[in-house]
């Protein structure tokens, strides 16, 4: 019998040990920051065929009479019970060139203040922040007192438009501004900054709120806010087309394009991100659509919150929630949305919840007939007639 050789098995040993923790750690880091688990969202209730017909037949027709020959350029999805019952894209201009390279993703704009928003209410859930918490308590040198996490998220911080501000200071425009910029400008530049408010006392839709949103998702996560999303959203979610713009997107970014399809351009101004910078498609506007009526992303009692009305200082049934407009209904069943506009590209991204339906038209050439979409929410919710342009 040959003798075992015990410096030659301890070796083995000590081998298959080191693969199995370096396995461990791998997948530790794997599912902590890298791949999230995928997200599970509900199949789509069946329609009947007669009701499927009517669906499109209805939506055709708008889509025919209001888009079709009005220099649309982009896609619409109409959806009920999870079902895409019309859908129609468009080839974007800058798909006709020659440049492999480009996404047919298209710039939400607004649109993109609904990631930031449920991102950051995802973190209160996981108790890493909390929603009546001031933004000073993370970022001490910021000097506007009362402003809350909750302020900023229903746009009642009473901050003022970093859009005007910034240039009104003498932001250098040649100079590309970032997250960090505002932020710091607003801090060192208080005292020369027009129009602030105290917090709370109205409703003030305003970008500068979503841009300080983005910057605290990235200091709570220790990540950049693109990749944040990317692993904790939109991988798992498995939105193929959608990303955070950053200057490695570059070549893949559909353009935009003014009413006259001429090409808008990029400016200082888009770099910012968390209002804004969020490139989609409507068929993965669907799928979030669809996440958002599950408990996967966010639980019961702070869907609640997002979708409570704060803003009641004027009687009518125009409202804000957390990072969602709203349409108050006599029924107790408002109307989620919300739309976007950045130099050509229009977006609106409807969402009837007791109903199930969804309304999604994205374009990256300027054109008004986008917001004509509200206009399908008779499909679903019997006389209704209202404006859904911001």
């Amino acid at each position: 019998m040959k003798k075992i050789n015990l410096t030659s098995l301890f070796k083995v040993i000590l081998l298959l040990t080191a693969c199995i923790i370096t396995w461990f750690v791998f997948n530790f880091f794997k599912n902590s920051k890298g791949q999230e688990p995928i997200f599970e969202i509900p199949q789509p209730t069946p329609l009947s065929t007669a009701s499927r017909n009517y669906f499109f037949q209805k939506s055709d027709s708008w889509f025919k009479q209001t888009l079709q020959n009005q220099n649309f350029e982009g896609e619409i999805i109409v959806a009920k019970n999870g079902n895409i019952v019309f859908q129609h894209s468009d080839e974007n201009k800058i798909r006709k060139t020659k440049n492999s390279t480009i996404e047919k993703s298209i710039h939400i704009a607004s649109v993109s203040k609904t990631f930031t928003a449920m991102a950051t209410i995802r973190l209160c859930q996981e108790k890493k922040i909390e929603l009546d918490q001031l933004f000073q308590r993370y970022f001490p040198a910021f000097n506007y007192p009362g402003v809350t996490i909750r302020s900023l998220l229903n746009h009642r911080s009473g901050l003022p438009n970093y859009i005007y501000f910034m240039e009104d200071l003498g932001w250098n425009k040649k100079l590309f501004m970032k997250n960090g910029d505002v932020l710091q400008w607003m801090i060192a530049k208080k005292g020369e900054i027009k129009n602030i408010e105290k917090p709370n006392r109205r409703f003030n839709y305003c970008n500068t709120n979503y841009v300080l949103l983005a910057l605290l998702i990235e200091k709570i996560s220790g990540e950049p806010f693109p990749a944040y999303l990317k692993r904790t959203l939109f991988y798992p979610l498995q939105m193929e087309h959608t990303f955070v713009y950053t200057d490695a997107d570059s070549l893949r970014a559909n353009h935009s394009y003014n009413w006259k399809g001429q090409t808008e351009a990029f400016t200082y101004l888009d770099k910012t991100y968390g209002d804004k910078n969020i490139f989609s498609t409507a068929a993965d506007l669907l799928k979030w659509d669809r996440l958002l009526r599950t408990n996967e992303y966010l639980n019961t009692e702070f869907l609640e919150q997002v979708y409570k009305p704060y803003s009641h200082e004027h009687k009518g049934t125009r409202n804000y929630g957390l990072g969602w407009r709203m349409l108050l209904t006599t029924d107790d069943n408002p109307i989620i949305y919300h739309n976007g506009w950045w130099h050509g590209n229009n977006a609106v991204f409807i969402r009837l919840l007791k109903e199930d339906a969804t309304i999604i038209v994205l374009g990256n050439r300027y054109n008004r007939n986008i917001y004509k979409a509200r206009e399908l929410i008779g499909l679903f919710k019997e006389n209704f007639q209202l404006d859904l342009v911001d």
